[in-house]
C-alpha cells in the first residue's frame, strides 16, 4: 500500500513539475547561449529560444515514453530527448561540421552569383502567399531617454504660468521611461498585408510605471485650471515659433463643467468614460494589426521593403562563406555589403535545394534618415534584425519568427510663443502672451519581436466570416509577472523585462 502511494505522489509530483520545460541552451564547447533554436513536442509546433539562449514549452498533453523534445539550430546537430527523462536546466548543443562533398551530391558547384540569380528566379514561388491563420505572440519594448529637457520663460502675462511651475513640470518629467507590450492573438490572412488581415486577439499585457501617468495628469488639470481663470471662453490661441505659426481654437466642451451641475458633470463622465474605453479597446486592436503587418511585412519578400540586396544586387559584394544545416536541409551561408551607398550589411542562409533564403540576420551601415533645419533634428540611426522562415507542408515558406531592433533621436531648439486672441472684445486682439526658448533632446530604442507557432491554411470564404471584436484591452502590469503567460507558449523574457518594476 505504502509503494502504491508512493508511486502515485511521484507520479502526481512528475506530472506537475512537467507542465512546462525551462531551459537555456548553451554551446558544448564555448558556452556561449544559442538564440533563435526551434523547440519542439515531437514534429508540432513548438517555441524560439531568445536572445540569452533561454526557452519555455508547455506540453500540451501528459507526457508519454515516445513524446520527445526536439531541438534544431543552424549550425548545430539536432538533439532529441526524451520528455520524461528530461530534467537539465541547460542543453548543450554540439556544432555540426560539414563537408562540401555532403553538399554537393544532388547540387552543383554554384557559384555566389548563381545562386543569387536562383534566389530571384525562385522568389516569387517559394514563399507563401495565400491566406492563413497563424497562432502567434509579439512583444514590442520601448525604451526612451530624454537628454536634455530646458524651457526658459521670456515673457508671461500669467502670474501662474512662472519659470518656477515650468521648472517643477520639467524635473517631474521621467527621464527614462520603458514599457513592454504583449499580446497572444490568431491572425487570419494574407501575411504582411494589413488591408488583407483580421486580429483576435486572445490575451494582452502592458507593462510599464503608471506613476508617469499620475504625475501629468496632476499638471494637467493644473494647467487647465490656469487656463480656465484667465483665457476667454470664445478666444483662440496663435502659436509661433520662428518664422512659423499655427492657430488653434479653443474645444467649446473644454469649459463645460463650468455651467453643468454635478449631477451632469457624473452623468456626462460616465458616459464619456464608456466611450474612452471602447475607443481605446479599438485603438488597441488596429494599432496592433498595424504592428504585426509592418513586422511581417519587413522582408525581403516584399518590394516596398528597406532590403534591396536582390532586386539590386549590383550594388552588393557577396561572398560565400560556408555551408550550414538548419531544419533538416543544407543551406549556404552568403555574407552581402554595400559598394557604395546603400543601408545595410548581413548575411543570408540559403537552402541547397530550393534557394529560398530561410535566414536573414541583418544591420545598417548608413543613417536610414536624417532631418536638421531650423532648430529641429531626427536620425534614425540603428535597425538591426533576424528573419527566419520555415518550410510548410506545400513545400513553400511561412514566416516563423522575426525580431527588429530601431534606434532614433528627435531635438528641437526653438523658440515658441503662445498668444491668446479674442476678435469680440474691443481694442486690441491679444490678451495674454507666453513666450519661451525650448531646449529637448529624447532618445528612444524600440524592440519588436514575433513568434509564429502553427500556421493552418483557410480560404477566402473563412476569411470573410471571421469578424473582428475589439473587445480585449491590455492588463496593467507594475512590474514582470511570470504567472501572467502560465498555460501560453510565449517568447521568454529577458533580463530588462524581468527585472522591471514601477516606482508607485
Amino acid at each position: 500500500m505504502k509503494k502504491i502511494l508512493l508511486v502515485f505522489l511521484f507520479s502526481s509530483l512528475y506530472s506537475q513539475a512537467q507542465e512546462s520545460i525551462q531551459a537555456k541552451l548553451l554551446d558544448s564547447i564555448s558556452k556561449e547561449p544559442i538564440p533563435y533554436a526551434t523547440i519542439s513536442i515531437n514534429e508540432n509546433s513548438g517555441v524560439i529560444s531568445n536572445e540569452n539562449g533561454d526557452f519555455s514549452i508547455y506540453l500540451s498533453e501528459k507526457a508519454s515514453k515516445t513524446d520527445s523534445l526536439k531541438i534544431r539550430s543552424l549550425g548545430y546537430e539536432t538533439k532529441q530527448i526524451l520528455i520524461e527523462t528530461f530534467q537539465d536546466s541547460i542543453v548543450l548543443l554540439s556544432q555540426t561540421s560539414i563537408e562540401l562533398d555532403e553538399v554537393l551530391v544532388s547540387n552543383k558547384n554554384y557559384s555566389t552569383e548563381e545562386i543569387i540569380d536562383k534566389i530571384k528566379e525562385n522568389l516569387e514561388k517559394n514563399y507563401n502567399r495565400s491566406p492563413i491563420k497563424s497562432r502567434l505572440f509579439y512583444r514590442s519594448s520601448n525604451f526612451n531617454r530624454v537628454t536634455k529637457s530646458d524651457v526658459d520663460i521670456k515673457k508671461t502675462s500669467i502670474p501662474e504660468l512662472n519659470q518656477q511651475l515650468v521648472d517643477s513640470v520639467v524635473t517631474a518629467m521621467p527621464k527614462n521611461a520603458d514599457d513592454h507590450t504583449e499580446i497572444l492573438a490568431d491572425v487570419y490572412g494574407k501575411s504582411g498585408l494589413e488591408d488583407s488581415q483580421k486580429l483576435d486577439i486572445i490575451k494582452a499585457s502592458h507593462l510599464y510605471d503608471k506613476s508617469n501617468e499620475v504625475t501629468f495628469e496632476f499638471y494637467e488639470e493644473k494647467f487647465n485650471n490656469i487656463i480656465k481663470k484667465h483665457v476667454k471662453r470664445d478666444s483662440y490661441f496663435k502659436i509661433k515659433s520662428g518664422f512659423f505659426g499655427t492657430k488653434q481654437d479653443i474645444d467649446s466642451t473644454f469649459f463645460n463643467d463650468l455651467d453643468n451641475d454635478k449631477s451632469d458633470q457624473t452623468q456626462a463622465m460616465i458616459e464619456a468614460k464608456k466611450k474612452k474605453e471602447k475607443e481605446r479597446k479599438a485603438d488597441f486592436l488596429k494599432y496592433r494589426k498595424s504592428d504585426i503587418a509592418d513586422i511581417q511585412s519587413n522582408s525581403f519578400v516584399f518590394e516596398d521593403s528597406d532590403f534591396n540586396f536582390l532586386e539590386k544586387s549590383n550594388r552588393y559584394e557577396f561572398k560565400l562563406e560556408d555551408y550550414s544545416f538548419l531544419n533538416d536541409e543544407f543551406v549556404y551561408k552568403i555574407s552581402f555589403t554595400p559598394k557604395r551607398s546603400e543601408d545595410f550589411q548581413g548575411v543570408i542562409y540559403v537552402s541547397t535545394n530550393g534557394f529560398a533564403i530561410v535566414r536573414l540576420d541583418y544591420e545598417n551601415v548608413n543613417p536610414l534618415k536624417k532631418f536638421s533645419m531650423f532648430g529641429v533634428s531626427y536620425k534614425h540611426y540603428h535597425k538591426k534584425g533576424t528573419i527566419i522562415y520555415d518550410k510548410n507542408d506545400n513545400n513553400t515558406y511561412d514566416l516563423r519568427y522575426a525580431d527588429v531592433e530601431n534606434g532614433t533621436t528627435f531635438e528641437i531648439e526653438r523658440p515658441l510663443k503662445i498668444i491668446e486672441k479674442n476678435k469680440n472684445t474691443r481694442g486690441r486682439r491679444k490678451q495674454n502672451e507666453l513666450s519661451s526658448d525650448i531646449h529637448f533632446k529624447v532618445g528612444n530604442t524600440e524592440i519588436n519581436k514575433l513568434i509564429i507557432f502553427e500556421n493552418e491554411a483557410i480560404t477566402d470564404a473563412e476569411f470573410d466570416d471571421f469578424i473582428e471584436k475589439p473587445d480585449v484591452k491590455p492588463a496593467y502590469l507594475p512590474e514582470y509577472d511570470p504567472e501572467f503567460w502560465k498555460g501560453y507558449n510565449v517568447i521568454e523574457p529577458n533580463q530588462a523585462i524581468k527585472d522591471f518594476k514601477s516606482l508607485e
